[in-house]
């Protein structure tokens, strides 16, 4: 028996980890249900910049950017230039921020959002599968698939509203530079907020 236990624990410990995407590599395909209850697929969108968006309505640091507006007018632009963008809740079930598609259907009709649409990813799959640390952590996509964006929405890491007049809006920063074809100055930074709250 301990000899198995050893084989098992050891095989176990040589099982390679899924490896998040990194900037300059393809993003991962990905398909997740809306609030509708309607299948949306990252690939569906190949030919358009996609904007991934983490998130947790209870963090504080969600707060500060839908609060603001700051949120809502960066996803306007956004989707104005033509950008994708899709808002992940990665919350598992009993933990900060988890809402059953009902609660989350309510909760995005009572926000001024002008994201396309908001998926459920309860099972963590999607945000593990991205390496998404914080609420909000936020992600590019170009249009030929590649991960050009990875990081904060902005460089003033706090959960002060105020710090928005003065912040550097990485995400708006990084679209217009691939709306112009040129490469993403500030291809990584670092996300901060809230911790996903994934089940384990």
């Amino acid at each position: 028996m301990r000899i198995m236990s050893f084989a098992i624990a050891t095989a176990l410990i040589a099982a390679p980890a899924v490896a998040e995407p990194r900037v300059g590599q393809p993003a991962p395909n990905f398909q997740l249900t809306d609030t509708n209850g309607k299948s949306v697929s990252l690939a569906a969108f190949r030919g358009k910049t996609v904007v991934l968006e983490w998130n947790n309505p209870e963090c504080p640091f969600v707060k500060k950017h839908y609060g603001s507006g700051n949120m809502q007018r960066t996803q306007a632009r956004a989707t104005a230039g033509g950008a994708v963008w899709l808002t992940i809740n990665s919350s598992a079930p009993g933990n900060q921020g988890y809402m059953t598609p009902a609660a989350a259907k309510a909760y995005v009709a009572g926000e001024a959002s002008k994201r396309t649409a908001y998926l459920l990813d309860p099972d963590g799959k999607v945000g593990k599968l991205y390496g998404a640390k914080t609420t909000p952590h936020m992600y590019i996509i170009n249009p030929r698939g590649t991960l050009v964006y990875n990081g904060g929405i902005d460089d003033k890491p706090t959960p002060n509203p105020a710090d928005v007049a003065t912040a550097r809006n990485h995400v708006l920063a990084a679209l217009a530079e691939v709306k112009a074809g040129k490469a993403v100055s500030v291809a990584t930074s670092r996300p901060y907020g809230c911790a996903v709250k994934y089940a384990d």
